[in-house]
């Protein structure tokens, strides 16, 4: 349950963070901002799953959980190696750094969680 809270609360701070950034200064970083939306959609689905529950659900979260770790590694990995490419924060910058490290936290929790769960036990 608080994997769901948590993924909930991340969806609502990425999807409105980005939409936000998207409407009213796009021009001025767009692959950040992209991204930021990228990351709420992907925390919606893996919201989804979550709630869903059953095998299928389950797999499906395993593999965006373990999608979003990697997108999670590399653009914080990018920000720093090369920051000019950012002028502006997306959510997984710095390994989201802007939001308490959750961003790389929960993907790892996420999958911890999921691997360790019998079937019945991942909704």
């Amino acid at each position: 349950m608080l994997l769901v809270w948590l993924y909930g609360v991340m969806v609502v701070g990425a999807v409105s963070r980005s939409a936000y950034q998207i409407a009213t200064e796009f021009d001025r970083a767009p692959l950040a901002y992209s991204l930021s939306a990228v990351a709420g959609l992907v925390y919606g689905f893996i919201t989804y799953t979550l709630v869903r529950g059953g095998e299928t659900a389950r797999r499906a979260a395993l593999v965006c959980c373990a999608a979003e770790l990697v997108g999670v590694l590399t653009v914080g990995t990018w920000t720093l190696v090369d920051p000019s490419a950012f002028p502006d924060a997306t959510v997984w910058s710095d390994y989201g750094i802007g939001y308490l490290f959750i961003p790389v936290l929960l993907p790892l929790s996420a999958l911890y969680w999921l691997r360790r769960a019998r079937p019945e036990d991942a909704a």
